[in-house]
């Protein structure tokens, strides 16, 4: 388990710009290891957990969005009924809340579940 920085980015909620912001952090080498998109009526937050978070958000700044970073915890997932309970178990018996998640299965065996809690050292505590 890992604590990593998450870019929250306000964009335009039409067709393209998404791909614009994808090829730009591609062309300066960042990888996005984990993204999520919800869409509102006027924008979309797109919610980016990247391998250089600091390159990320002056590439974003600069194209006009805006950023908002926070703590979030990243773990690794067994992809079996059941892992997200488990998770979500330990959190409420530390009085942990879960704010919003979301994740991908890596492939049959496991994926990573990147969680926002509302105490990232004590869900981090209460996980190891």
């Amino acid at each position: 388990m890992e604590v990593a920085e998450q870019l929250s980015v306000f964009l335009e909620n039409k067709p393209g710009v998404l791909s614009s912001v994808c090829h730009a952090l591609a062309e300066a080498g960042v990888n996005i290891r984990a993204i999520s998109v919800s869409d509102t009526v006027d924008h979309a937050v797109v919610r980016l957990v990247t391998t250089e978070p600091g390159i990320a958000r002056s590439i974003l700044e600069r194209g006009g969005a805006l950023v908002l970073e926070t703590d979030v915890l990243i773990l690794p997932l067994a992809n079996k009924p059941g892992a997200l309970g488990d998770v979500a178990g330990k959190l409420s018996e530390a009085k942990v809340n879960i704010e919003y998640s979301y994740g991908s299965t890596g492939g049959e065996d496991a994926g990573i579940l990147v969680l926002r809690v509302d105490d990232v050292e004590k869900g981090k505590a209460a996980l190891a």
